[in-house]
């Protein structure tokens, strides 16, 4: 390996992130579903300047997400991923890692690592929280972000966990319910309840649950399994610890408190469980953990860390039941 060659390479992964955000945000492969476009064709679609988007187009095409044959272009297999009706679409968190907050953020990574607090704040003088419900638009991108992601995650863990034993499942800052209609499907004869902030629920459709809104630092309605995906990784570990207190009082009897989340000791990809663990310590000032770590976590909220439960994802089911 020639390893300034390879480093340069790691260097340069800015622009190729820039690069497909953008592609992204001008549905290039949305306007490519349909079939191969002249370049002409393909900027009056994307309201696009014709020799820019060539330029753009060479980059990514050498990237594999496209082909160009004779002038016209086509998805590969990597670009139609990018669709965002694509199953498991990564549509939505290419276009929200290019927003101006999150790109910036990161551009702030050396206060973090020199101070240990967390950038966004430094950055925008406020938790990420608070400024994105002043910012609807980046709540939007956000939340379509998480979206995004929730689809391979929530298929994952439907496969490897068995829900059947539970009588009403509570998905606990659940967005708009990817996961517990997953889980819902899967088992027919649970019933669900989706918590979250009454903002954020109101886009959900409760055809199949209950939706609930409030605030995990309050109260959490009761259940005989508790899920928080990608919660707890969000908050520092006094916050962490009660919201987890709050899951505990409402666990009813022999129920479960059940966290999805990526684990630094277990992790099959250990690169991006590490890369997201710098995430949070920039954007949220939380952090990814280890499993002694969670057991610290949960048993400071008066829970047990019962089980892990790895997944066909990066994540884990963490299962744990009231001490």
């Amino acid at each position: 390996m020639d390893a300034s060659r390879e480093l340069f390479r790691l260097i340069g992964g800015y622009q190729v992130s820039q690069a497909i955000s953008v592609a992204a945000r001008l549905r290039i492969s949305d306007v490519l579903a349909t079939g191969p476009m002249s370049l002409d064709e393909l900027a009056a679609a994307s309201g696009t300047d014709t020799r820019a988007l060539a330029r753009l187009m060479r980059a990514l095409t050498a990237l594999g997400l496209y082909t160009a044959d004779g002038g016209t272009f086509a998805n590969t297999e990597l670009g139609a991923a990018l669709r965002a009706d694509a199953p498991r679409s990564a549509a939505g968190w290419a276009r929200f890692i290019g927003t101006g907050s999150y790109w910036q953020t990161y551009a702030a990574l050396e206060q973090s690592i020199r101070t240990g607090d967390t950038a966004f704040s430094i950055l925008h003088g406020e938790p990420v929280w608070e400024y994105r419900a002043r910012h609807p638009d980046e709540q939007d991108a956000f939340d379509a972000a998480m979206t995004s992601m929730a689809d391979a995650v929530s298929s994952a863990v439907v496969a490897a966990y068995d829900f059947s034993r539970y009588g009403t499942v509570v998905d606990v800052g659940g967005g708009h319910g990817r996961l517990l209609l997953g889980i819902l499907e899967r088992y027919p004869t649970v019933k669900g309840v989706l918590f979250d902030q009454t903002d954020v629920v109101a886009g959900a459709s409760a055809d199949r649950f209950q939706v609930v809104g409030g605030d995990f630092f309050d109260s959490v309605p009761g259940g005989d399994a508790l899920v928080l995906k990608s919660v707890i990784h969000d908050w520092a570990d006094a916050e962490s610890i009660a919201i987890l207190r709050n899951c505990r009082q409402a666990l009813r009897p022999g129920g479960r408190v059940l966290l999805v989340e990526q684990l630094l000791d277990l992790s099959p990809d250990p690169v991006r469980t590490a890369f997201s663990d710098l995430n949070m310590l920039i954007m949220t000032g939380g952090r990814e953990r280890t499993t002694d770590e969670y057991r610290t976590l949960l048993a400071a909220a008066g829970l047990e860390l019962v089980d892990t439960v790895a997944t066909a994802s990066p994540t884990f089911v963490i299962e744990a039941a009231a001490r």
